[in-house]
């Protein structure tokens, strides 16, 4: 959905259901950046609606549109 407030916001469409939007959060930003799901982590906000990610061995963040 795009930068808001300084940070990504994104439409996923798996349910908060034993880690399912997590998930897909991963699979989305892996894609997007171009990166292994095994680079992406999140650090907080596991449960929550508000998620803190670090993403290993990206050199350059892409535009976002």
């Amino acid at each position: 959905m795009g930068i808001h407030e300084g940070a990504l916001k994104v439409k996923l469409t798996s349910p908060p259901v034993e880690g399912k939007a997590n998930e897909e959060l991963i699979e989305f930003l892996a894609d997007l950046l171009g990166v292994r799901k095994s680079d992406i982590k999140i650090l907080r906000g596991g449960s929550s609606k508000q998620k803190t990610v670090e993403v290993a061995g990206l050199r350059e963040f892409p535009p976002i549109d």
